[in-house]
Order: C-alpha cells, then structure tokens, then sequence
C-alpha cells in the first residue's frame, strides 16, 4: 500500500497541471499580501481564492485523474492486492498531491507574512476543502464509466456547493423571515463544507457583527470550543463519507 501511494504521490507531483497549478497559488496568494496595505485584507482575498479555485481544481483534477488512470487500476486488480487498499492507496496519494500543492502555494506565502490564528485556521480549511472535494471527485468518477459525464457530475457537485446552495438556503431565509431560523442555519450550514469553512474563518476574524443577529448565534455556536470540535467533526465526515461510498462502490463493481 506504501508504494502504491509513493509512485501516485510522485506522479502527480510531476504532472504539468499541478505545478502549473501550485505556481499560480504561490503567485497569487504572494502578489495578495504584498500589494494589500493589511494582512486582513489579504486573508480576506485568499479566503476567496480558498474557497472557489481550490475545491474547483480539486475535484476536476482529481475526475480526470482518476479517469485517466483506469488501466492503472486494472494492472492493480490482476495482482493480489485487496480492492481496499488499492482504492484507498489511491485517495491517499491524490488528496496528499493536491493537499502538498495547496501548502506550498498558499501556506508558503501566507505563513511568510502572516502567522496569526486566522491564517492557520484558513490553512487547516483550504487543506480539509482539498481533501473533500477529491474524496467526491473518486465518488463522481466510481459511479460512471463515461468520463465526460463523470467530469460533468464533478462540475455540478462544485457548483452545488460553491454557488446554488447558497442561494437556496437564502431563497429559504426570505419564504420564511417570519420565523426564527437562526437555529436552523446552523444545521444548515454544517451541510456544506464550504460554508462551514467560510464561517469559521469569518467568525476568526471577527467580522461576525457584520452578519446580524444570525452572526451572534453563529458566533454562540462555532466559536465555542465545542463548536470548533463539532465543525471539525463535519468536515471530517465530508470527507470520509464520499470515500466510504465510492470504496463499497468500487469492491462491487465488475472492471
């Protein structure tokens, strides 16, 4: 299993896609804090950056990848190695390539001018982002042998995350502004990993006034210790879940 993870660690790590794609980070989060007056408003743009590119790159990436590497696996199946370990083997080394590019081209730059919590929070999300959305990008491709409908299910899922579930849960908060849902935002919010990671930055940085009463209830919540423990606890099961499905997926699927 160890070498499995070795040899896919370094192919990705050679692959032209992700030092194209490590390079733009690093100049980007670099040009970000050196040309802003203030490291708030620096993290304030990386957030973004975290937020939208690295789940985007992560989960089309990590679909073409596995796509691409179908005889790969099947070489893997013909010896005497568990489906298990094969499969995990493989999520391993695509989330630590990706989750390796991530902190050289963002964690570099940013721990150079700004070592504060928030920085480390926004890592220890950008890095957890990473690893869910190849965890549902291995979901995507194990369920379909059509690589341009795989690609296509992995765009949707990000934009599902990234974009229309925000705006349902907005359409939600109007319909029904007559009752009290601050509550209920806080489950709804655990239901999204990209929300769950911007808040808890947002909450770090103390801007939570900004957001009303609901930013009070929030702040009750996820800024407890508790709270951080628990919004950890999410994010981890979004990304074991994903591998837990495509892996029972994969130990019956006919290659």
């Amino acid at each position: 299993m160890g070498k499995i993870i070795k040899y896919i660690l370094l192919d990705i790590l050679r692959n032209k896609i992700v030092l194209a794609y490590t390079t733009l980070l690093f100049a980007i989060t670099f040009c970000v804090f050196s040309l802003e007056d203030s490291t708030q408003k620096g993290l304030l743009t990386a957030l973004n950056l975290i937020l939208f590119i690295v789940p985007l790159v992560s989960i089309i990436f990590s679909t073409i990848y596995m796509y691409n590497s179908a005889e790969f696996i099947e070489l893997l199946l013909s010896q005497p190695l568990r489906r298990r370990n094969i499969w995990l083997s493989l999520f391993s080394g695509l989330a630590g390539a990706l989750s390796l590019s991530f902190i050289i081209g963002v964690g570099i730059p940013m721990l150079i001018y700004d070592r504060s919590a928030v920085a480390l929070m926004m890592l220890a999300n950008g890095l957890l982002i990473t690893i869910i959305f190849a965890s549902l990008a291995m979901l995507a491709a194990v369920h379909t042998r059509d690589k341009a409908k795989g690609i296509g299910v992995s765009i949707l899922l990000w934009l599902y995350f990234s974009l229309v579930y925000d705006g349902l849960v907005l359409f939600l908060l109007f319909q029904f502004s007559d009752y009290p849902l601050e509550k209920a935002m806080i489950v709804l919010c655990a239901l999204n990993p990209v929300d769950l990671g911007r808040i808890l930055i947002l909450l770090k940085m103390d801007v939570s006034a900004l957001m009303g009463f609901t930013g009070a209830v929030f702040r009750e919540f996820y800024g407890t210790k508790q709270g951080l423990i628990v919004s950890f606890s999410f994010m981890t099961l979004w990304a074991a879940v994903p591998v837990f499905l495509s892996l029972r997926k994969f130990n019956r699927k006919d290659l």
